[in-house]
């Protein structure tokens, strides 16, 4: 293993736990405590908001009634999400002149986007306005992160309420995590990227000169200006030069802020944080790892401090960051290795000549191997999908670990809020299992685990790998699915898997090998992502209601302890347990049989 490396997750890993207190502490201030001086500067925006809505932020709302108040918020901003795509054309802020997205991609983004999965078929400079990105798409960013966050809030009161028929009010939750989390934050943020070279304008696209004429094909047109083909049907082309570049411009440092801190991952550009304009330096990289990782850490801890033992809170997230550093130890490992792909081909006998430092293939120079392949851990660990180099250039097993984590569930830090939830659900079943090993019935914070809980827990556990199979099977079982496919073998089919199991579990990160902007893409991802979405949240709400309802009973002789090493052992064999009966078949079809073809 590579010092560098080493040091570099250990340093990094030391930033996201000393971080995690104070801010933890600051999310439950402003979510819980409306009169704490922390807040006092927002609230008469809080409070304007609430009389433009309608809202009483003190009427607190059953399960139920929370649940359907995220499903109709979400559909509606799949409603503006759509409509703004398809009429971007006739909208202000749009200098490049962009018409309107296809329906199938416009589908597809307003579902990915409300989710928080941003998953992205298209090129954003290519494709989307100003106006677009920033109303439709940044607007998504923070709202579906606050959804998460509110949601993850519910399920924590379920556990610290007792005797109670309610879990917040999913409105207040909203404004209360947009206004004084999600927005300074962010603000914070995009200042600090801008500082390293971020740009953040609303400038024309710029035409540069460049040095040498650069020929490419294009197709031949018709005197109407329509393709030409010849007589066996295939399209004829013809040869051009120019000798300019059109450099995409825009508003990005406050996109890429939120991208990062709401764990959605959606670039403004198509290379997302490969691309110099996005994530410009060494430090700039740090910054965004930090923020990826850095609500989700912090939740953690409010927890805690929310359930009235801090060390609940610290077993969790114990947990996640030994999980964490494990696949990241091993990333960092096989990417420091040669691939053994060039020796293969002769092309490098002694597997060192054109790689000594390991695997730099689909890598940016300015981050290097170490920091690109952290990147790449940190951004699947987490539900976030922002990625700073190619996946698909990764090892067999060096995206092993990226694509595993993913179907974890996105429990080892996780996207804001639903690594938290998720985490906690799998924490129940962990104690579950625990209580059928010694006869007892199960306990979690003082409320006994029973039968409709653990449907609950079931139903999150199981869903997304439903998904995720099913949707696999799909895909290479059709024509459709097959076309996309630009690898052959093992690696293929590795696509393929990493593409559905990015958008069932809200990730949004891609095998970018797998051309995925067509209708059937479209549409299988877009109804995947909304699926693995809101049927977990629906399954975490009704577990809250039900275990805001108990009473909590006083702990006793044969109560299982919840915040020790034993039971942090017990968690992570629960997460690795449940991947490893999921996915190992599927698994063994994609990164492990190709990495066993290598020579």
């Amino acid at each position: 293993m590579n010092a560098d490396f080493t040091g570099l997750l250990a340093v990094f890993l030391a930033i996201v736990l000393a971080l995690g207190p104070f801010l933890g502490r600051y999310i439950r201030v402003a979510m819980e405590d409306g009169r704490s001086p922390l807040t006092a500067w927002g609230r008469p925006i809080e409070r304007a908001i609430y009389r433009l809505a309608g809202i009483d932020p003190a009427a607190e709302m059953g399960w139920k009634r929370y649940a359907m108040a995220v499903l109709a918020f979400s559909a509606c901003g799949v409603a503006a999400v759509y409509a703004m795509q398809r009429l971007q054309g006739w909208l202000p802020l749009n200098p490049a002149g962009m018409g309107a997205v296809s329906p199938d991609s416009s589908f597809n983004t307003a579902l990915s986007f409300v989710t928080n999965t941003n998953w992205q078929g298209y090129a954003g400079e290519a494709t989307m306005s100003y106006l677009t990105q920033m109303l439709a798409l940044a607007v998504q960013n923070f709202v579906s992160a606050a959804t998460g966050i509110a949601v993850a809030f519910a399920l924590i009161r379920g556990l610290a309420r007792h005797g109670s028929a309610t879990v917040g009010n999913f409105w207040a939750d909203l404004v209360r995590c947009t206004l004084y989390v999600l927005l300074p934050l962010s603000a914070l943020l995009a200042v600090a990227l801008v500082s390293q070279g971020t740009i953040q304008n609303f400038s024309p696209y710029v035409k540069a000169q460049i040095l040498e004429p650069v020929q490419y094909s294009q197709p031949r047109l018709d005197a109407q200006g329509r393709p030409m083909t010849d007589d066996k049907g295939q399209a004829l082309t013809e040869t051009a030069s120019t000798q300019a570049q059109t450099i995409a411009m825009g508003p990005v440092a406050s996109q890429e802020a939120i991208k990062m801190l709401g764990t959605n991952g959606g670039g403004f550009f198509n290379a997302n944080s490969a691309h110099p304009y996005e994530n410009p330096t060494a430090l700039a990289n740090l910054l965004q790892m930090l923020a990826i990782f850095a609500i989700p850490a912090a939740l953690c801890l409010t927890f805690g401090e929310m359930a009235g033992d801090r060390r609940q809170g610290v077993a969790v997230l114990a947990a996640m960051a030994l999980l964490f550093a494990m696949f990241a130890l091993a990333t960092g490992h096989y990417e420091q290795q040669a691939n053994p792909m060039l020796a293969q081909a002769g092309v490098d006998p002694a597997h060192t000549a054109l790689a000594p430092g390991g695997n730099m293939e689909g890598k940016e120079t300015r981050f290097g191997i170490g920091p690109t392949a952290l990147f790449a851990v940190v951004t699947t660990a987490a539900s976030c999908g922002a990625v700073n180099g190619m996946h698909d250039s990764l090892t067999a097993m060096g995206g092993f670990s990226p694509l595993l984590l993913m179907q974890l569930g996105e429990v080892v830090f996780g996207g804001v809020g639903s690594g938290l939830y998720g985490m906690l659900a799998f924490a129940i079943l962990g104690v579950f299992i625990a209580g059928l090993m010694i006869g007892r019935t199960p306990e979690y914070l003082g409320k006994k685990i029973e039968a409709f809980d653990m449907k609950m827990v079931a139903i999150v556990a199981l869903v997304t790998p439903l998904l995720v199979l099913a949707g696999t099977a799909v895909a290479v079982t059709v024509a459709a699915g097959r076309a996309g496919v630009l690898n052959p073998g093992a690696h293929g089919f590795s696509e393929i898997l990493y593409a559905v199991s990015s958008a069932a579990n809200n990730n949004g990160s891609a095998f970018a090998g797998l051309s995925a902007d067509t209708v059937f893409y479209n549409v299988l991802l877009g109804l995947a992502v909304w699926f693995g979405r809101f049927a977990t949240i629906v399954a975490i709400l009704a577990l809250a209601g039900s275990l805001a309802a108990k009473k909590r009973i006083p702990a006793g002789p044969g109560t299982m302890p919840t915040t020790g090493p034993l039971f942090v052992t017990l968690l992570i064999g629960t997460v690795l347990l449940v991947g490893a009966l999921t996915y190992v078949p599927a698994l063994a079809l994609g990164p492990v049989a190709e990495y066993l073809q290598q020579p």
